[in-house]
């Protein structure tokens, strides 16, 4: 069953997101330009690529592994942001708290499609 990404609350916060990761990144050393800076862009577009990506799919199973994939990577941008924080004093509280979010709507849409099939 395919979904329409562009009406999922996920996606849509996530996308949102990954501007606002790009602006936060842009207050990393340049020494940090191949490095944690390229690395916490790639893991914040991947959360909204992958959400759109398993919408396309012809199966719910087949959904639930690219949501897989994109709760993944919003926990690995959240330790990059954690990182920025620590290395860098990079407030991140906010960007973290909707990281939060998103992994919860993402948990729900999970649940929902598991429902579906009982």
């Amino acid at each position: 069953m395919r979904h329409n990404f562009r009406e999922l609350s996920s996606w849509k916060v996530s996308f949102n997101l990954v501007k606002e990761v790009y602006l936060i990144s842009k207050k990393l050393p340049n020494d940090e330009k191949f490095g944690l800076k390229s690395q916490i862009q790639r893991c914040a577009v991947s959360i909204p690529s992958n959400i759109a990506e398993g919408s396309g799919r012809t199966t719910d199973k087949e959904f639930l592994y690219f949501l897989n994939i994109a709760v993944s990577s919003s926990y690995e941008l959240e330790t990059q942001l954690l990182l920025c924080s620590e290395l860098f004093n990079i407030e991140v509280r906010e960007l973290i708290e909707k990281l939060e979010e998103i992994q919860r709507m993402i948990g729900g849409l999970k649940k929902k499609l598991l429902n579906t099939k009982i």
